[in-house]
């Protein structure tokens, strides 16, 4: 099957090989070899995103975009951005009986980390996503879809959990303890939103899913590469890219550790993350942007665990999960850094501080 796709495709060489790839949790990813080239082919979720037009216009537009800062650097954009592989008839996707599909040039001598092993890589990871932010600073993020609509807007997030606390009653009383922590928190879930519709802060073009496994880092020199996975590229705010990069990196455990001894909050990586965050995003923030960069980290934790708590509850339906709590496992996980990031909120405060 494979090889069919590919063949429609504007690849380069022979088919030789195809095998499974990588650890997403949304689309199928495979690797796919041959004869001159390797590359990554992903059936896309068109279940989640339902507008795969939009959502292929909005990669191609912002790799592009990236594309043109990466050559006046005069460094390979096949290395330092995603390149989107057309199909024959010149077209960013393909759609058959299967589904959609999607081609990229696979980044070659390049890895990914599901686990910060050290300070650095996490350090790379923010000068990665800062620089993305940095990168797209002059471009429009009205012009771009929103792949997922309210994808960040977690008190649409608090709602919907407290829409489907009731539709399976079997699974409610497993996450009655997440539940209520959760709704004692409903007030914070605001702040971010309530700064934009005040005027505040604005949209910009954001990344969404800034987990340090979405940065590419070169073995050899251990620096950053490029940035992956730009399904859920689209106006967002910062403080959201932000948050979801510490949620994901200053957790001691795994985003699904069962061992919740084991889920600590790292406020040495903390404060390398922000330090390399703003190293790269060279002074574009604005102090209201940088004042909610703590919230954005908490935010980002909280809408995680309700969403975890919420696919729960409504049966798995979004995230893959191995086993039949995973996700309520997942959620217990986030709301115990949440715990952890609690003991420190005024420390993280005064850090944030330090930029204005």
């Amino acid at each position: 099957m494979m090889q069919n796709i590919m063949n429609q495709f504007k690849i380069k060489g022979e088919f030789i090989s195809s095998e499974r790839y990588g650890s997403g949790h949304i689309n199928d990813t495979y690797k796919i070899i041959t004869s001159e080239k390797w590359y990554i082919a992903q059936k896309i979720n068109h279940t989640i995103f339902e507008n795969v037009e939009g959502l292929m216009n909005n990669i191609e537009a912002v790799t592009q975009h990236i594309k043109e800062k990466v050559l006046d650097q005069d460094l390979d954009p096949n290395r330092y951005v995603l390149q989107v592989i057309k199909t024959l008839d010149d077209e960013l996707y393909l759609k058959n009986d299967q589904g959609y599909w999607r081609v990229y040039l696979f980044v070659k001598d390049a890895l990914t980390y599901d686990l910060v092993e050290n300070s650095d890589q996490f350090y790379q990871s923010a000068l990665a996503f800062g620089l993305f932010q940095k990168q797209l600073n002059d471009f429009d993020a009205s012009q771009l879809v929103e792949t997922i609509p309210d994808f960040h807007n977690t008190p649409k997030r608090y709602q919907r959990l407290m829409d489907v606390i009731n539709q399976k009653p079997e699974r409610l009383e497993k996450a009655q303890q997440e539940i209520e922590f959760i709704i004692e928190r409903e007030e914070f879930t605001h702040l971010v939103i309530d700064a934009y519709e005040n005027g505040l802060i604005k949209k910009r073009v954001t990344h969404n899913d800034t987990k340090l496994n979405n940065v590419m880092i070169d073995p050899k020199t251990n620096k950053a590469i490029c940035v992956i996975d730009l399904d859920t590229v689209m106006p967002g705010f910062v403080s959201d890219d932000f948050g979801d990069s510490i949620r994901f990196g200053c957790n001691t455990g795994l985003e699904d550790e069962q061992d919740l001894s084991q889920v600590k909050f790292d406020i040495e990586l903390y404060k390398i993350y922000l330090k390399g965050y703003m190293e790269s995003l060279d002074d574009i923030l604005t102090k209201e942007e940088i004042r909610l960069l703590p919230v954005g980290a908490k935010m980002m934790t909280l809408e995680n665990a309700i969403r975890f708590t919420t696919d729960f509850l409504e049966g798995d339906v979004y995230f893959k999960t191995n086993y039949d709590e995973h996700n309520l496992v997942r959620a217990r996980t986030q709301i115990k850094l949440i715990k952890e990031m609690e003991k420190v909120w005024d420390q993280l405060i005064a850090l944030s501080e330090e930029y204005l």
